[in-house]
């Protein structure tokens, strides 16, 4: 991409949108679009439309989504996928519409069957049931994935998608019961020792596994992907029947357990951990095959601790705005 073309980041302010749009600023991309929920509503069509025809982006990042962990993804079902369709079939149409040279839509990994073979690669999408606590969102994500699969064989376009896996940061939802596991985790060690609680309560066994990627470093995969060179681009990922999409990961895995003790040393919190055995544990075990990715030169560099860490951090210095 040249530093000066015109870049729309839908959802710039989320996690995953403010980690692309520092990582830009920081390379010298000096022309974004980041209209707010305020200035441009992704549900309205009529809304959208006007946007893109008066501002005519170059490029599009598809980072807006409606998010959540397993207790908003169980409450809100008809939300996530009502929320996810509507802003990506107005955004993908409009950008071929107004002839973008590249999209990248941000997916998650909870696209993938319940019980896939691990680690997870690309060809499993579609391979068997998906898990039943996030099902909705995951449907809206694999159409949108879809969507960018057609529009690239029907009309030739690069609309390319990342899959990352559970993200953490700077900028996350700490929400104490939308959020999903490392924020909340986070807020509630940190309220819990800000109180003297004798124990922390986290939901179901421990055992489930999970991986985890630090944003800023999605967001350098995702910029590596985009300033791909065409040949490479058209081979690795709008080469239908070839999945157009690529995991993003840090390919290593942690229990819950392992992740609530970590995050309970991190804060400096003294009490028990009791885990609340009646609340689901979602999919056993979800750790992404990044392998397509690294042999085009991206790997995750931050370790879990050190990104913990650093999130603590942003969260104790932003937690009275929260």
């Amino acid at each position: 991409m040249d530093k000066s073309s015109k870049i729309f980041i839908a959802g710039a302010s989320g996690l995953v949108g403010s980690a692309i749009t520092r990582l830009l600023q920081s390379r010298g991309y000096e022309n974004l679009l980041l209209a707010g929920h305020d200035e441009l509503d992704l549900t309205r069509q009529s809304e959208v439309e006007r946007f893109f025809a008066r501002e005519k982006p170059d490029y599009v990042i598809l980072a807006a989504a409606k998010v959540g962990g397993i207790h908003a993804n169980v409450t809100y079902p008809a939300d996530f996928i009502y929320s996810n369709l509507t802003i990506q079939c107005n955004v993908i149409p409009l950008a071929f519409r107004a002839g973008v040279k590249r999209l990248l839509f941000l997916g998650s990994s909870c696209i993938y069957p319940k019980l896939a073979p691990q680690p997870l690669k690309e060809e499993s999408l579609l391979s068997g049931p998906l898990e039943p606590t996030n099902e909705p969102y995951a449907i809206a994500k694999i159409a949108g994935l879809k969507m960018c699969e057609a529009y690239n064989r029907q009309h030739g376009t690069r609309f390319i998608g990342v899959m990352p896996t559970n993200l953490y940061g700077p900028g996350d939802n700490f929400h104490p019961e939308n959020s999903h596991v490392m924020p909340a985790l986070l807020r509630r060690f940190h309220e819990a020792k800000q109180t003297d609680a004798p124990e922390v309560v986290i939901w179901g066994t421990g055992t489930p596994k999970r991986e985890f990627l630090f944003v800023d470093d999605m967001a350098e995969g995702c910029l590596q992907i985009l300033n791909l060179p065409e040949n490479v681009l058209g081979r690795e990922f709008c080469h239908y029947p070839r999945p157009n999409f690529v995991n993003l990961g840090s390919g290593i895995e942690v229990t819950i357990r392992e992740l609530a003790e970590m995050i309970r040393e991190v804060v400096g919190y003294r009490g028990e951990l009791v885990f609340d055995r009646s609340k689901p544990d979602g999919t056993p075990r979800k750790v992404l095959d990044v392998s397509r990715l690294k042999k085009l030169g991206w790997k995750a560099r931050t370790q879990l601790r050190d990104g913990i860490q650093t999130t603590y951090q942003w969260y104790r210095r932003h937690a009275g705005q929260l």
